[in-house]
């Protein structure tokens, strides 16, 4: 199902989205910030996006690929910066200029939201810091992106996914365990822990907004991308501070839950997500090995865990003898999860892909169609809003102006021929 209306949901009764008059003022670059301010966008907020003249976002120059046109030509649009920019408005502002740092704090006092991901008191030469601009406008909620925090003595670093995936232990329990063919840390292979920060930032700014409707008040929402990371470690982290042991790499297996990991079929490769003992049972059975779910080693999971090195490779002899295809099939006629290892192409050729409609496209004024991963939130009676696609650089610099601060065609013309927009 390829979604090209503007909204998700059927009912011609939806009532209107849940930040419908919601003004963001996006100041961040990059991950983090920009994929809170989409989800923001497409629950219905007004979301501007600052971006410096003639340069924009970093990742617009983060290709190949890039966007083609109608004719096939590269059009200069990354495919990075797509994934995060949806439903915004961009402004392009020189924060160099006195004149052009005087339009932001107009424009942040108009919001309800500012996002930024500067380094740590990179806006106060500006006059955009959250004290400066608090004072003028209390009700703001000034939420700050960084790789560390405002406090403690990383603050002052910059910080990258990748750089925090090692720092923050995600790395210490990704890849192939020692010992192993191709044994090492190894990164999670999208920006994990941008987007998990740019999740919480959305969960963050949406609990100080219920909050100012109680208090009148805004206040300065502190993210870290290392603090994120650590708290996202869930089971892992948890395992180390109850239980004393510092978890290892153990490539696809779970540390809990066994048999929970990757086998090899005759033509490739499945998953089995086993999560409890009937599950086992029921697998032991389809595999033709009864047996196995009442042997003394493997009748329970904590029992499977203690002989996991047993058990796997017992497991895995039996699991080359049939095509990952018909595994599958045979295991979900019998209440086993399992499934397949997809690439990219294939997942987007899925049925279940398809029938919740997560390819979707929006009009765009270079491309024809854009083909967009649709947001996963299903709101049934106030559905997500899709608006308009990614801008270009600087697309809605006079109507923003015009609508925010109620600058003239003259007066634009004046800020454009002194480079200032």
């Amino acid at each position: 199902m390829s979604n090209t209306n503007v909204m998700m949901g059927a009912d011609d009764d939806r009532r209107p989205p849940p930040l419908a008059g919601i003004r963001v003022l996006d100041l961040s670059r990059v991950l983090a910030g920009p994929w809170a301010g989409q989800m923001l966008a497409d629950l219905g907020a007004d979301v501007v996006k600052v971006e410096r003249p003639g340069v924009g976002d970093d990742t617009r120059a983060w290709g190949p690929p890039w966007l083609k046109d109608r004719a096939g030509e590269d059009t200069g649009e990354s495919a990075y910066y797509l994934c995060a920019n949806r439903n915004k408005r961009s402004v392009t502002i020189d924060l160099a200029k006195p004149e052009g740092q005087a339009l932001v704090c107009s424009l942040a006092l108009k919001a309800d939201i500012l996002l930024e991901n500067f380094k740590v008191g990179g806006l106060a030469q500006y006059g955009l810091d959250y004290p400066s601009l608090a004072a003028a406008h209390p009700r703001l909620i000034y939420c700050s992106i960084t790789g560390f925090g405002q406090s403690g003595p990383y603050a002052p670093r910059a910080g990258y996914d990748f750089l925090i995936q090692g720092m923050g232990g995600l790395m210490s329990v990704t890849g192939r365990a020692d010992g192993e063919e191709g044994a090492g840390p190894q990164k999670v292979g999208v920006a994990l822990t941008d987007i998990l920060t740019g999740l919480h930032a959305t969960i963050a700014v949406q609990a100080a907004l219920i909050e100012r409707a109680h208090s009148g008040l805004g206040q300065h929402i502190d993210l870290a991308l290392l603090d994120v990371q650590i708290a996202c470690l869930a089971n892992q982290a948890s395992n180390y501070l109850a239980g004393g042991v510092v978890p290892k790499r153990m490539g696809n297996a779970h540390p809990n839950i066994v048999p929970y990991q990757d086998f090899p079929t005759a033509d490739g490769d499945m998953i089995l997500a086993i999560g409890n003992d009937k599950q086992f049972a029921k697998f032991c059975e389809v595999a033709g090995q009864p047996g196995w779910a009442t042997d003394d080693r493997f009748a329970t999971n904590p029992l499977r865990v203690k002989h996991r090195s047993t058990l796997i490779p017992m497991l895995r002899q039996v699991t080359v003898t049939r095509d990952t295809r018909d595994w599958i099939a045979t295991l979900e006629a019998a209440g086993v999860p399992c499934g397949p290892i997809n690439r990219l192409d294939e997942v987007f050729a899925d049925p279940q892909v398809h029938a919740r409609g997560l390819r979707m496209t929006l009009p765009h004024p270079l491309a024809g169609d854009l083909p967009l991963v649709a947001n996963p939130l299903r709101l049934s009676g106030s559905p997500v809003v899709y608006h308009t696609a990614p801008p270009t650089l600087g697309e809605h610099t006079g109507e923003v102006l015009d609508q925010w601060l109620g600058l003239t065609s003259v007066d634009l013309a004046e800020l454009r021929g002194r480079g200032t927009i």
